[in-house]
């Protein structure tokens, strides 16, 4: 399995030097099996230079998605695909409140786009899979879910193909202000021994506690949680817009000091992991 980071930049895109090493597009990870089969997880920024490379070949598109916030889907109106006639596109929205499952379509209205949802040419097809009955089966990948800590809600995921694993878990609080729709320990259960976890790291000590409850975990209690759960490898993901390379470079030195057992790293786009 193949993992490849298209956009690791939380809330908002930050072009600029100071964001060059690791990315300033917003949210879009790519998966991809032995087989070749690809899923698509997210939709930000990241995904229009995913749509430069599907737009020369004829194969169907899958995408999941985590939640409809804007950074995670502000990217598809830009995602070549949508305008090819006869191209077949699937979109497995997440649990959210409120339920808003065409959400990533209709912000193509005229309005917040230039163009109607009516002048797209693929056919897309939103998809509701029994998601009790899990694993669910996705383009060849199997699929588990889980209920993230933000508001409104959203989804984590862990995909899994031929005996690897991964989990895509951004836009997560670990210690919310009210009741988690996921315990501390619930997440550490279900990313047990997973081969690479891609959590959200978006905060520091000095964003509390004016940002507590904004749905976003601390970098520290990231770490914690990987190493409890025996995570083989962790990508910090969702870098705040404030967070320049620097930053993220002295984190890294501090993390690479502990010696710990897990590999773990802050994810750059372009950035490609073979499991």
């Amino acid at each position: 399995m193949k993992v490849t980071f298209y956009g690791t930049r939380g809330s908002c895109p930050t072009p600029g030097p100071s964001t060059l090493k690791y990315g300033g597009n917003t949210a879009c990870v790519m998966v991809e099996s032995e087989g070749g089969q690809k899923l698509i997880l997210d939709a930000g920024t990241g995904i229009r230079v995913i749509g430069d490379e599907f737009v020369k070949h004829k194969e169907d598109v899958y995408i999941l998605l985590s939640h409809n916030h804007y950074d995670h889907i502000q990217g598809f109106p830009f995602f070549k695909p949508i305008y090819q006639k006869n191209r077949n596109i699937y979109i497995y929205p997440s649990e959210t409140t409120p339920n808003h499952p065409r959400a990533i379509v209709e912000q193509i209205n005229g309005s917040y786009f230039p163009l109607d949802e009516h002048e797209l040419r693929a056919n897309l097809n939103f998809e509701h899979p029994n998601w009790q009955a899990q694993p669910v089966s996705i383009n060849g990948f199997h699929v588990h879910r889980r209920a993230i800590n933000h508001p409104n809600g959203g989804s984590a995921y862990i995909i899994e193909s031929n005996g690897k694993r991964m989990a895509y878990v951004t836009d997560n609080e670990l210690s919310p202000p009210s009741a988690p729709s996921t315990t501390h320990s619930e997440w550490k259960a279900f990313l047990l021994g997973v081969d690479l976890v891609i959590h959200d790291g978006q905060y520091t000590d000095v964003d509390m506690p004016l940002k507590h409850g904004w749905g976003h975990s601390l970098i520290a209690e990231t770490i914690d949680l990987a190493t409890t759960s025996r995570i083989k490898q962790l990508a910090i993901y969702s870098h705040d817009p404030d967070r320049t390379d620097d930053d993220l470079d002295k984190w890294q030195y501090k993390i690479d000091a502990m010696n710990l057992d897990c590999n773990i790293f802050f994810a750059q786009e372009q950035q490609c992991i073979q499991l």
